[in-house]
């Protein structure tokens, strides 16, 4: 029995003549009447979160700190993903119009109530003037990354065109693989 074998770096074909796998019909005619493959060597899949993309990019110190929480890791744009629910817009709210108080029932009571409500808002506000800022540093490096990787695929179709020109020049002067 005859064994014919070619091969690619990333594909082995070996044929036995007397039993060639053929494609059916119009995939056949579409292939050249190729025979397929029998074994690949491929790449075993890769987890998307891994990884790294070389981006040229340093947020400003001053940004890094306003987005940090003192005392806390430096936040890290490249880490720090926000979850669906973070990144919903917020409802406008209409402010509810203010009850005056009346002077005589200012006791202390309501004074030792609006510190506390004052304490509370300036939490809130920092909070949220904190995830604002995180979240614009993450949009500026999500940016660059994207930027990066639309000028790597372009350099990879441009050596996939120059690999397909080979590989047809070769199939002119050889045959089809």
């Amino acid at each position: 029995m005859l064994t014919l074998q070619k091969t690619l770096p990333f594909i082995t074909w070996s044929v036995k003549l007397s039993q060639q796998r053929r494609p059916p019909g119009r995939a056949r005619k579409l292939l050249g009447g190729a025979v397929l493959p029998t074994s690949r060597n491929t790449p075993s899949p890769i987890d998307p979160e891994t990884i790294q993309v070389p981006v040229g990019y340093e947020p400003d110190p001053a940004d890094l700190a306003l987005s940090s929480i003192p005392g806390q890791e430096i936040f890290d744009p490249r880490k720090r993903k926000f979850s669906e629910e973070e990144l919903k817009p917020q409802p406008m709210i209409k402010k509810a119009r203010k009850i005056f108080t009346p002077e005589d029932l200012k006791d202390d009571k309501y004074w030792a109530r609006r510190r506390k409500n004052n304490m509370a808002a300036k939490r809130s506000r920092d909070a949220r003037r904190l995830k604002e800022n995180q979240i614009a540093i993450r949009a500026s490096f999500l940016e660059k990354e994207n930027s990066a990787l639309r000028q790597e695929v372009a350099d990879l179709r441009k050596e996939l065109g120059k690999c397909k020109n080979v590989l047809a020049k070769y199939e002119a002067r050889h045959g089809p693989l």
